[in-house]
């Protein structure tokens, strides 16, 4: 059975652990510049579990995926190229996600677990990164434009608003 609750430090191994098998399969999609240089770092998610924002998906007691789910505003997104966001509302973002090779309906499963909480997402990805991109348009999430990192790395952005709620 497939469960999501928030991440606690005795988790960090499993984290990163499937955080290396998802940077396996991205480079074995041909995505070779997202996530270098030992990111997401042990710290980046640690600071995730300390505010409060780091998850990690189950499936029998197994952790085989993790990602942030963090509440607006995110500075990356306040100014936005080539495009424009759907709403200035607040919103929550997704960020860091990943899972092992093995595990199947990971995105719609995160997904399902974020838009019940706020159905005001964004969430961004690599240009290179053709699986994620995919993900994202067939849930539903309309492409907005350019972001850019802290970094200066370019960022193809997204934003779903559920009406409804």
């Amino acid at each position: 059975m497939r469960s999501i609750r928030k991440a606690v430090p005795e988790d960090l191994p499993a984290i990163m652990e499937v955080l290396s098998a998802a940077r396996g399969i991205m480079r074995q999609s041909g995505n070779f510049h997202q996530w270098i240089g030992g990111y997401p770092s042990p710290e980046v998610i640690e600071a995730d579990m300390d505010s409060g924002h780091s998850f990690v998906v189950e499936d029998d007691g197994a952790i085989v995926a993790c990602f942030a789910f963090i509440p607006s505003p995110e500075p990356t997104y306040s100014q936005i190229y080539e495009g424009t966001w759907i709403s200035d509302t607040p919103y929550h973002v997704v960020h860091r996600m990943g899972s092992t090779p093995a595990s199947h309906g990971i995105f719609r499963s995160i997904l399902d677990w974020c838009t019940a909480q706020d159905p005001h997402i964004r969430i961004d990805t690599h240009r290179d990164n053709a699986i994620m991109q995919k993900c994202i348009l067939d849930y539903g999430f309309r492409y907005c434009g350019i972001i850019y990192l802290l970094s200066g790395d370019e960022r193809l952005a997204y934003e779903l608003q559920k009406v409804g709620f």
